[in-house]
Formats: structure tokens, sequence, C-alpha cells
């Protein structure tokens, strides 16, 4: 097995736990961040797709975004799009940097709502190699309408309750990330709790809680109505079976990036983590990274940190 080593990476004015597996192969290599879902953390299977990933001669990085798992951030289990965005934009740039991972050639890798975060850092970072998200989340209305009109208004008084604890600064009123049908949660799709719990490996618990205004900001997030500005390599893993979404509002994705491609797999929102169809879709994700983060693909020269064209995520967090 290739050895994962912890490190951690400045964000914020805080710390994101890390684990770097590095790539096969002489150095500098290409690198690959990997970004997780909604509410999940790093133990929550994504050791399968470092393993594979490095295996193929890629340096990888997943983490813990703030005040989730390992990583710090107080008070606990804050879901906030924009420092997210910060977090994305620091692990990409702590690959990048290192000395033994080809900067020219560091990819982003999304799954579930992580994608989200991929194509909003790929858009405004014309310096990202390739994108890959697979069981993409990337509209909030279509992601809210999933559940259901009915569950998603009756969060409102909890939305309402938590925003007024912020600006009052008292303790944070919490709501379910995914629940059963009838459940007060953010997520309440058939099937969906039962597949969070899928990804959990045995003696680890799932902190199946977020602070509710994060709610309100995830279904009005519309990534995917800008994905015509992501101009590097792009692999879109359609579940055609998707629950949690419309897959044809997925599809779109890869048809309006210039360089965007689309894999349809039979699949709903959790089968892309489990055998067969895992290993099925790391082959195709490889064969896709292998190309687009080839020497050839990337010609030699300085790399700029910090180009005129790049727009990092604006200072300081919500």
């Amino acid at each position: 097995m290739i050895m994962t080593s912890r490190t951690e990476f400045a964000s914020g004015g805080g710390a994101c736990a890390a684990w770097l597996t590095a790539g096969r192969g002489p150095a500098p290599r290409p690198g690959v961040v990997l970004v997780h879902g909604l509410g999940a953390t790093h133990d929550m299977k994504l050791d399968r797709y470092e393993q594979a990933f490095a295996a193929a001669g890629f340096t990888t990085l997943g983490f813990d975004l703030r005040h989730l798992g390992a990583s710090g951030g107080a008070p606990r289990q804050i879901i906030s799009l924009r420092r997210q965005a910060r977090d994305v934009e620091a692990a990409w740039r702590y690959l990048r940097e290192r000395p033994d991972v080809d900067g020219r050639r560091v990819a982003l890798w999304g799954t579930s709502f992580g994608a989200t975060h991929v194509l909003r850092h790929a858009r405004r970072n014309p310096e990202v190699a390739a994108a890959v998200i697979q069981c993409p989340i990337v509209h909030g209305p279509s992601a809210a309408l999933a559940s259901g009109v009915r569950p998603m208004a009756g969060l409102v008084p909890s939305v309402l309750r938590d925003a007024a604890r912020v600006f009052t600064r008292r303790r944070r009123h919490y709501v379910a990330i995914v629940g059963d049908p009838g459940e007060r949660a953010l997520v309440t799709v058939p099937g969906a709790r039962a597949g969070w719990e899928s990804v959990v490996p045995d003696g680890h618990r799932f902190d199946n809680r977020v602070a509710a205004a994060a709610g309100l900001e995830m279904m009005v997030s519309t990534e995917a109505r800008s994905a015509h500005r992501v101009s590097c390599p792009l692999l879109v893993c359609v579940s055609d079976r998707e629950t949690l979404m419309s897959p044809r509002t997925v599809a779109k994705v890869a048809e309006r990036a210039p360089q965007g491609t689309a894999n349809h797999y039979d699949a709903d929102h959790f089968d892309v983590y489990h055998p067969p169809l895992v290993d099925r879709m790391i082959r195709d994700q490889v064969t896709f990274l292998t190309s687009t983060l080839s020497p050839d693909a990337h010609p030699p020269g300085g790399v700029e940190t910090s180009s005129g064209v790049h727009s990092p995520v604006a200072e300081g967090d919500a």
C-alpha cells in the first residue's frame, strides 16, 4: 500500500487537517486535490481515491474543511461557502507549491457538494490544469426541490433562528444534514440517510448536524450556470439515477464547459463510492487525468502562483 502522511495547511487564520499521498514515479509529479461533499470528512471513503491516483503517479491531497472533522475552527459544524472556498484555494496552493509537485499540473477532484467548490475554484483560477466532478451537486435550487417544497419550507424557522443567533452572537442552532422523509433535515430524499451511513467506516462517527443558516446559502448556490467560464479540461461523471438533483442539470455542466466531457453511469448518488462501480469510475478518471496532466499537455515554463488573471477568493471570511 502507498503511504499517506498526515499534514496541515493554513487557511483563513486557522488550519485544515490534510493527508498527503505521494504518487509513484519520479518527482516533480502532477497533483490532485480532493474535495469532499456536504459535511463529509476525509475518513469517508477518500482513501480509495488517494491510493488509486497515487498508484497512477499523482500526488494527492485530501483534507477536512474548517469546522469539520479533524480541522480547526469553532464553533463546530459550520458550513460557509465562502470559508470553504478559501480552504479549497489554500489546499490547491499548498499542493501546487510543494517541490515534489509540478505546479503546472495540479488538478481538482470533487464529489457531491464538493463539485460546487471545484467548479467555483476552476473558473476563478485559469492555472487549474484539469477538474473532475462525480455525482455532483452544483445547483442549489434543483437539490432543494429533490427533497420537496414542504420539507424545505419546514426548515425556514430553523434558518431564521440560527441567523438571529449569529446576529446576537449566541450559540448556533443546528439541524440534521440528512434524515429520513418527514424528518427535519437538509436532505430527506428516500435512501439518503442509508447512503450517507454507507460511506462511514466502522468505528467512525458521522456528525450529522449543521448550523441551520447554511441551508439557505446552499439552496441559492447555482455554480452550474457558470460552467462556461471553466476553461480547463473538465470531466463530469453523471449518475443517471441521481436522487439528490436532476441528472439533466449535471449533464449540462459538461455541455457548457468549453472543454467539458460527460461520462454517464447507471448509478444513484451513493453507488459511486462502492464496488463494482467505484473501480470503473476511478479507471475512467485516471485515464482522463493521465491525458490532461501529461507533460506534453503542459509545456515547461515558470509557475506563477499569483498571475494577473487570477481572481482569488475575497479576503476575510463570511
